[in-house]
């Protein structure tokens, strides 16, 4: 009986067919494989150069490899029980020709136990082959960006919470509603949901009410209390609802969608987290940049990954990123590069959060925002944090939101812009050839002695403006540091965190640094030359005086901005602040808006009735 295939090895009575097994290759076999030529690419990433071959990287080979490994093994196995299985089947057909009375009964032992061999070793085969497809998945890539955070976490959800479902916690059911009323007194905060919830949500005054597990309450051990947009924000965004927030900057928004956004991710098996799940849209790339941060350090220990997208920077170590991040925080222009060309999908992600939406339309991002929300899942969960709530912020929040729950902060029920209660603001009016001196005198008085270290922060109009500011205080002996639009990425970055750190204690910005940037400690904000608009006004004064603490904001106004003394009068006088004589003097007129067409003073026929048409017979 000669030597048949594996394969031809089957079972009778619907036994299971053993596949066929490949021989083994000899040496010269192999050793004529490996020194085969093969072409080699070579990825650069950060400096950093990968060796890829035949489209695949070393990382990848080295996982096939373990795999073909896994597959010899397990052939081998086979092989092995059919061979039993084989010889079991012989000694059956044997039985059978003698015909004794046992025949048959060990004809259908040997037949039972060839079948069994035979599943036996598919099997086995099966298994082996999974467990090499688990290996070669579970491999960490060495190339991966810098700009991509991943640590993957043994830590399980204790709350077992699906996302967008959230269950109050019975301790904060118990607190006596007056509690609650106290809270919600004390910060001016005012909660409008337009859904008809009989048993309403109470805001979760203190970490140990929030349902996440303890990886992510971990991280809340330096924080005393959620500030208040956070302790109102949570309980609806944890339960799946649209939301818009209006509050002043530093008042700890990041968090208050940030906590939400990485707990509903998590709560997915591993298996389905796979894609960008998540989208912040911010407007300036410091202000992403800030916004990563404060993300990577929430969602590296439940192992999410972030990716920061922004123009300035090279464009391919943030594809590859997005290919591996479950959260992108971007800027408008560079994401919907990314998505013109494929190289962002955001089909998957169901949490859009637009942060300084207010200040998005005002850059004319309008339209670019609408292009990013087209590319999500009609069923999503939107967010939109403002400091202002103007008629073109609800427009955008009824375009894009589903009955949003709408929470302000502070006694500024309109939602129009207003300075910072706890910033004094001191107006000098003064020659403008008189500008730079005063400065000096200024710098000298707030920056000498025991506040030689204090942060001063300087703002300017102009860029040219900017850099001849910055040279002025630097040849006058202070360490200062310049941001603003014609410096490249990596210098606006570096001047910022030297800023922030404290290793220059002076930084010169034009109105890129005035909206939503957290630099800490900020002790005076001087605004040598008076802005565009009150608004923008306010936001650069509101860089100091946050998270609770008071502020200086000194402001050197000449006869070239009294057509602006009319808003900044209203500004101080909201405020309670003093308004100097020689401001008054300009008058207190206040222009409309200007549009990029017609100027001030045009009509707004946004909100005109449209004519009656009359039609003659």
């Amino acid at each position: 009986m000669g030597k048949r295939p594996i394969s031809d090895v089957v079972a009778e009575d619907g036994a299971i067919t053993v596949p066929e097994i490949s021989r083994k290759k000899s040496k010269k076999d192999k050793s004529k494989k490996l020194n085969k030529s093969a072409p080699v690419d070579a990825i650069e990433t950060n400096g950093h150069t990968d060796e890829v071959t035949n489209g695949k990287s070393a990382d990848d080979s080295e996982d096939e490899d373990k795999l073909s490994k896994a597959e010899r093994k397990a052939a081998k196995k086979a092989k092995k029980e059919a061979k039993e299985a084989k010889k079991a089947k012989k000694a059956a057909a044997e039985a059978e020709v003698k015909g004794s009375n046992g025949a048959v009964a060990e004809d259908e032992e040997a037949i039972k136990a060839a079948e069994k061999a035979a599943r036996k070793a598919e099997k086995k085969r099966l298994k082996a082959l999974a467990k090499g497809e688990e290996t070669a998945e579970s491999t960490p890539s060495t190339t991966s960006p810098p700009t991509t955070t991943t640590v993957e976490s043994a830590a399980t959800n204790e709350t077992n919470a699906a996302p967008g479902q959230y269950e109050e916690s019975k301790e904060l059911t118990q607190l006596p509603q007056s509690e609650i009323d106290a809270f919600l007194a004390k910060n001016t905060m005012t909660i409008q949901d337009p859904k008809p919830t009989g048993n309403k949500l109470r805001p979760i005054l203190n970490f140990k009410y929030l349902p996440v597990d303890d990886t992510l309450r971990a991280f809340f051990s330096k924080f005393s209390a959620p500030t208040p947009i956070q302790a109102a924000t949570w309980p609806f965004l944890l339960a799946g609802r649209d939301m818009v927030g209006v509050a002043e900057t530093g008042s700890g928004k990041t968090l208050a969608f940030g906590v939400p956004c990485v707990r509903n991710i998590a709560a997915f098996p591993k298996d389905k987290r796979k894609g960008i799940k998540a989208v912040i849209v911010s407007p300036t790339r410091e202000l992403a940049v800030q916004i990563y941060d404060q993300l990577v350090a929430l969602a590296t220990p439940v192992g999410l990954s972030v990716v920061c997208v922004y123009g300035g920077v090279p464009k391919d170590p943030q594809v590859a990123a997005c290919r591996k991040a479950h959260i992108v925080v971007a800027t408008p222009g560079r994401l919907n590069d990314l998505i013109s060309d494929g190289s962002a999908d955001l089909s998957k992600a169901e949490y859009v959060v637009l942060d300084e939406a207010d200040r998005m339309l005002d850059k004319g991002f309008e339209e670019a925002i609408r292009q990013i929300i087209s590319q999500t899942p009609k069923k999503r969960q939107t967010l939109m944090f403002t400091a202002t709530w103007p008629p073109s912020v609800r427009d955008l929040a009824s375009t894009f939101m589903s009955s949003p729950v709408r929470i302000t902060i502070g006694d500024n029920q309109s939602g129009e812009l207003r300075a910072n209660v706890r910033i004094k603001q001191v107006v000098e009016v003064v020659d403008p050839r008189a500008k730079e001196q005063r400065l000096l005198q200024l710098l000298k008085q707030y920056q000498s002695g025991k506040n030689k270290e204090d942060r001063i922060l300087v703002f300017c109009l102009y860029k040219k403006e900017a850099v001849r500011i910055e040279n002025f205080i630097r040849m006058k002996g202070f360490r200062v540091g310049g941001i603003h639009g014609d410096l490249s990425q990596e210098k606006r970055s570096a001047s910022l965190a030297a800023f922030k750190e404290g290793h220059v204690p002076l930084l010169v910005a034009t109105d890129v640094a005035a909206r939503g940037l957290d630099i800490p400690a900020v002790k005076v904000v001087i605004n040598v030359t008076f802005p565009l608009t009150a608004e923008d006004y306010v936001h650069r004064i509101g860089r100091t005086g946050r998270a609770g603490k008071e502020g200086l904001a000194i402001t050197l106004f000449t006869e070239h901005d009294k057509g602006l003394s009319g808003s900044l009068i209203n500004v101080l006088k909201a405020a309670n602040q003093p308004v100097p004589e020689e401001l008054m003097k300009f008058g207190t007129t206040v222009k409309k808006k200007e549009h990029g067409a017609y100027g001030a003073f045009y009509k707004d026929t946004e909100n005109v009735k449209a004519a009656t048409k009359i039609t003659f017979d």
